[in-house]
């Protein structure tokens, strides 16, 4: 028992008790001993209004006949809508303090406002319950034991700065990275050890006799990551405990995480006219693996931050192909590089503050960005916006590194036209000014400037490396009880790669307009 006592302030001490992001950083940080059984609940309501300009660049339509970006039916140049967000973090603790169970639940998650009209558009008078008004995106459990902290389910995957996997835990974010995880965790030498394998992907599943779970009948398609990790890191009550007492910090990780899938069934996710019945001649030799390596580290001084994330990813696919019965020669190979850097000069308490930030994604010299190729599309032409980097069997690789989604460096350019920030190279300056601040809270002002540049010039519209140069202005108003209402602008002045060479025009400058308002608990 004394042994366990001691687990007891070692896993307090290792794992601390304020919510951090999203991963590793949160197994097991809050067991702690409990008396009685606890339930606590956290979350937010947000609900946000945006108004889109002319992001289709005014620059005419690509090869294949389309805009960079959806415009209006009418020819006009402006969208608008919003949506709605209810989140809950349950977390519910067993007595004695060694077991605890947690859920994230979203309900109405990213809901357009007014999508969900009953009956004719004109006369109704409700909005009626959308399919998947609730999803759970997490649900998982967590348990102490003598030698380390064993979690299992469907939980958070978030690592560094959120540049690869990335969480979705911030008050703008979209999505939000989750996998279902067998993970174990252990402090030794001041640092946290951790092993955990995914279940990364299941082939087809039919239902049981009872009509109720599901059975996957073909386990050799099954994707498996294996993920290696060690830690040292602090929460935020210890770092703003060193800080106040004038005392720098240093935090860092790494990981190694490997990927392999022996087969394959495309006619699972392949689109196709009709569902095609499953049958052993549909399975394909896949021989897939992936590694990733990524290095995270975090130096905090009294009134600046500097943080840091590389990643390296290597892949090899032995056979590329999607069709039953056709084999091709050549594998698929992949290597692709990333990393982010964020500073942050100035004191929380302090008038203002102000940083340089950057990144870079490894790009492909194929056409188009590759940030959201379709399955099964073909090879795009010159002059596209996005599109396959591989067309085998003349080009088998595909190189361009993608940033998570939800890490967002801007507004316009890499949030909506492209999607996520790949193949380019940014620079992003940005300062702060607190206008006001009482006891209620604080009304702040801030301005960030991108720059961009393509990885590969190859890769955009206008077969030219500069992307362009955006303005980020915002105003916030943040309260001391949970309220925050903002008012974000972007503007986008594209340089030459979105230029349209053949139909001679050149793209315009495009606009997003943001109003957010959060409610936390």
């Amino acid at each position: 028992m004394r042994g366990l006592g001691l687990f007891f302030a070692a896993a307090v001490l290792v794992f601390p008790r304020t919510t951090l992001a999203t991963g590793f950083t949160e197994i097991g940080q809050d067991i702690r001993p409990r008396t009685e059984a606890a339930v606590k609940l956290e979350g937010y309501f947000r609900t946000r209004g945006e108004v889109l300009y002319n992001l289709d660049l005014d620059r005419g339509l690509t090869p294949s006949g389309q805009p960079l970006f959806p415009v209006p039916s009418d020819g006009g140049q402006s969208l608008h809508g919003g949506d709605l967000r209810f989140r809950t973090d349950l977390s519910v603790y067993a007595p004695g303090g060694t077991v605890a169970i947690k859920a994230r639940i979203d309900t109405l998650d990213n809901v357009a406002a007014g999508s969900s009209a009953l009956g004719n558009y004109a006369l109704s008078t409700t909005q009626q319950s959308p399919p998947q008004a609730v999803r759970v995106k997490r649900a998982y459990g967590t348990v102490l034991t003598p030698l380390g902290v064993l979690s299992v389910g469907r939980m958070g995957n978030h690592w560094g700065l959120g540049m690869l996997a990335n969480g979705g835990d911030c008050a703008d974010c979209d999505s939000g990275d989750a996998a279902d995880r067998v993970a174990f965790l252990m402090p030794l030498l001041g640092h946290v050890w951790a092993l955990a394998y995914d279940l990364s992907a299941t082939g087809p599943v039919t239902a049981r006799k009872d009509g109720v779970r599901q059975l996957d009948f073909e386990p050799t398609d099954n994707v498996h990551t294996v993920t290696f990790v060690v830690l040292n890191f602090r929460d935020e009550g210890a770092l703003e405990r060193r800080r106040k007492a004038g005392l720098g910090t240093a935090e860092y990780g790494a990981y190694v995480s490997h990927r392999w899938q022996n087969n394959d069934v495309p006619s699972t996710y392949l689109p196709t006219a009709q569902p095609i019945p499953f049958s052993a001649a549909q399975v394909v030799r896949r021989g897939y693996t992936a590694t990733a390596v990524d290095g995270w580290i975090k130096l905090t001084w009294p009134s600046f931050r500097m943080e840091l994330e590389g990643a390296l990813l290597t892949a090899r696919i032995a056979q590329a192909s999607l069709l039953p019965g056709v084999e091709l020669k050549k594998p698929l190979r992949s290597k692709q590089v990333g990393f982010a850097l964020e500073t942050e000069a100035g004191s929380p308490e302090g008038p203002g503050g102000g940083g340089l930030d950057g990144g870079y994604a490894s790009g492909d010299p194929a056409p188009g960005f590759g940030a959201f190729p379709a399955p099964n599309a073909a090879a795009p032409r010159p002059g596209e916006l996005d599109g396959p980097q591989a067309n085998v069997p003349r080009d088998n690789r595909v190189d361009n590194f993608r940033f998570s989604p939800d890490y967002r460096i801007d507004r316009v350019l890499f949030r909506e036209i492209l999607g996520t920030v790949t193949d380019a190279l940014y620079l992003r300056p940005h300062a702060r000014v607190v206008l006001f601040r009482n006891t209620a809270g604080h009304l702040a002002a801030s301005l960030a400037a991108i720059t961009s540049w393509a990885a590969q010039p190859s890769s955009t519209p206008g077969r030219q490396a500069f992307l362009g140069l955006e303005l980020d202005p915002t105003l916030v108003y943040q309260s001391h009880d949970g309220f925050a209402l903002a008012l974000d602008h972007g503007v986008f002045f594209p340089g030459a790669a979105f230029d349209n060479p053949s139909s001679r025009l050149t793209a315009r400058a495009a606009q997003v307009v943001r109003a957010r308002m959060l409610l936390r608990f």
